[in-house]
């Protein structure tokens, strides 16, 4: 009964069901369209930080200007190739680099150089296959090899270890 009253109260009105208003829908899309325009705008203005700090390092890069860099010599090391072998499989690792040196010790560092080689020989002999093919090895490599070469040449001689190539095949 129910029923018959439901279709007759569709059927005494004659118009078809009222669809629902698309003016929320709208509405959203132009709130939805202008809270992006607004934040892509404080963005790119500064507002929130991104722009203000890049327009603050331009206008820094301007006033700042490069001094004159500290005096620095390079001694080149000969390149090393070491047979290595682990788990049947055999390996060569060839090594080159460069020893950042203190102005005018270029001579004292090149007379020991046997020294600086028999150390990085004996030293790369020593390490494990497995530890060289790690991602991170090279830093911890070359600053155990930087400590060694400064044990050999003597406080103040050597700064830096510059290794121009390390390839593993």
């Amino acid at each position: 009964m129910a029923e018959e009253d439901g279709a007759e109260a569709a059927g005494e009105e004659g118009e078809a069901p009222k669809k629902k208003s698309k003016l929320p829908l709208i509405l959203g899309v132009i709130l939805m369209l202008g809270g992006g325009g607004g934040a892509f705008f404080a963005t790119f203005s500064g507002m929130l930080g991104g722009g203000a700090d890049a327009h603050g390092e331009e206008e820094h890069a301007e006033e700042m200007v490069a001094g004159p860099l500290e005096p620095v010599a390079f001694v080149p090391l000969e390149p090393i190739i070491i047979a290595m072998r682990a788990d049947g499989r055999s390996a060569h690792l060839r090594f080159r680099a460069e020893l950042e040196v203190a102005p005018g010790k270029q001579e004292e560092v090149t007379l020991l150089m046997p020294r600086i080689l028999d150390v990085l020989n004996t030293y790369l002999r020593a390490v494990d296959v497995a530890e060289i093919e790690r991602p991170s090895a090279l830093m911890s490599l070359r600053a155990q090899m930087l400590r060694r070469i400064q044990i050999v040449t003597g406080e103040g001689r050597v700064r830096d270890l510059l290794v121009t190539e390390f390839v593993v095949n």
